[in-house]
């Protein structure tokens, strides 16, 4: 509910209203308590007036109940509760609402493209080590000089496969490719298809654009569906850090502004922080802190303020703090740090507020127009305008198809790209391994042959000097008979003359 001076009204302490002030919005906020104490309600409060202010909203959806937001609300159901706020005019409506699901199952598909997501961002959402991370760079670089595009899963699951046969030639060139860096990077791959990757990256992707529209006024929705992803915490991980990442990349730097670009909350924020690695959560919480000048704000919704890491968790200035159970020590003790996150209240105390608040009754303090906290108010929250049930299955159907992107995302283009190409450059490979083979093999014979024709040559000489010794020798006792001969006629010439 909108008060006449734009603020967004979401309870009564007393007569007094609790309002958030949209220009402050970029400072984040959380919406914490136990299960069944209203989050659910205070979070669709929050979203039904920024869409009636023209702000668009995204929306993690991890329980499945937020659907009703199409339907407008049971009024008499309500009714009582409006009176009882004091409330005299207040109606209900349906609210525009686009669904997504990475799983292409209940919504518009949601895909990015992976080259754009980049080997840094995935390093730290695979929570692979620096010589991993090294490795992955160079998959990537390698991937470029050879004008090979990494669009989806299975591009990089092949440029990785390539890399790694091919490692000792690339390591002197880009430096060392450990064959085990690179498995470990394939087995965090095969974890990241195994949790539906597979569906995630790919084209069309999903352009931010198309989350940041109005229609008739009012901000549209963007109910993500993820029941079945945050089931799958590192998917749920890329798909939270990449959006986020992508609104910081793309949108350009703005201040302060009046009200917010866009609000995005997340749903069940523990089940994201509990298994995130200490990569991820360091990027998380540098995007959370530097995304507010791009007029983009974020709210966690968790049971317990402690779900969230203390570095996310001192960047949220506006606190939304519904009931918690305070019976073992470990409870009570998180009951103390969630009273002492607020500004006190000199009425009560909120320790014990906290553990005492009904369902529907939260603590909330929130910046005023100057940015300083408020004083904690227990307050009453206002019920929405939209049904608190879900919707029914073939209303979401015809909100899907008759919305404004119907068709734009729900076909999948699957792109020449390296999976595709990586083929080709084998087979080429191969082609010049079996010419060189081939080459190879005729040097070898040439070598052979003229190896043999060089003994037949030697053979040749061999016979030829071995005939011509043996003409030697033959003339040399010719002539040296012929001497012989020639000495004894001569000795007998002499003697005869000399007998006469």
């Amino acid at each position: 509910m909108i008060t006449e001076n734009n603020l967004i009204l979401i309870g009564k302490a007393g007569d007094k209203e609790i309002c958030l002030n949209p220009s402050q919005l970029n400072r984040h906020g959380f919406i914490a308590g136990a299960s069944g104490t209203g989050k659910t309600v205070t979070l669709k409060v929050i979203a039904e007036s920024l869409s009636e202010l023209g702000v668009p909203t995204v929306i993690a959806d991890v329980k499945g109940d937020l659907s009703g937001m199409i339907v407008p609300g049971d009024e008499d159901g309500i009714r009582e509760r409006w009176q009882s706020m004091g409330i005299k005019e207040y109606d209900v409506k349906k609210y525009p609402v686009h669904f997504f699901d990475v799983y292409q199952k209940t919504g518009h598909p949601i895909r990015s493209v992976m080259q754009e997501m980049g080997p840094m961002l995935l390093s730290r959402i695979m929570d692979l080590t620096d010589a991993q991370q090294g490795v992955l760079n160079i998959i990537f670089r390698i991937a470029k000089d050879m004008e090979l595009e990494i669009l989806d899963l299975k591009d990089l699951q092949a440029m990785a496969i390539y890399v790694g046969e091919h490692a000792k030639e690339y390591t002197a060139k880009y430096g060392n490719v450990a064959k085990q860096s690179v498995g470990a990077i394939q087995r965090k791959l095969l974890e990241l298809e195994t949790e539906g990757g597979d569906l995630f990256f790919g084209q069309p992707a999903l352009e931010i654009e198309d989350w940041m529209v109005t229609e008739k006024g009012m901000g549209v929705m963007n109910m993500i569906e993820c029941e079945e992803l945050f089931q799958h915490p590192l998917l749920y991980s890329t798909f939270l850090l990449w959006m986020l990442n992508e609104l910081y990349e793309k949108l350009p730097e703005v201040g302060d502004l009046d009200k917010p670009k866009i609000v995005f909350f997340f749903d069940e924020a523990h089940l994201l922080f509990d298994s995130a690695p200490k990569q991820l959560l360091q990027k998380i919480e540098q995007t959370v802190r530097l995304i507010r000048s791009k007029g983009v704000s974020v709210f966690f919704i968790t049971q317990n303020p402690t779900d969230i890491p203390n570095s996310v968790l001192s960047q949220l200035s506006h606190r939304i703090q519904h009931s918690l159970r305070a019976y073992t020590p470990s409870e009570i003790k998180n009951v103390k740090v969630a009273a002492d996150a607020f500004r006190a209240n000199p009425d009560f105390d909120t320790f014990e507020a906290i553990t005492a608040l009904k369902t529907g009754q939260a603590l909330v303090s929130a910046l005023d127009e100057d940015g300083a906290p408020t004083i904690v108010q227990k307050t009453k929250i206002l019920p929405p305008h939209s049904s608190m049930k879900i919707a029914d299955s073939y209303k979401v159907q015809y909100a899907i198809e008759s919305d404004s992107i119907y068709g734009k995302y729900e076909r999948t283009i699957d792109n020449q790209s390296a999976y595709e190409d990586l083929p080709d450059i084998y087979a080429a490979e191969d082609e010049m391994k079996a010419k060189a083979e081939e080459a190879k093999q005729q040097e070898k014979e040439e070598a052979a042959r003229k190896k043999a024709e060089e003994r037949e040559a030697a053979r040749e000489a061999a016979k030829k000097k071995t005939w011509q010794e043996q003409m030697a020798r033959k003339a040399s006792n010719k002539l040296q008979n012929e001497l012989v001969n020639m000495g004894v006629r001569s000795a007998k010439k002499l003697l005869k003359n000399l007998l006469k």
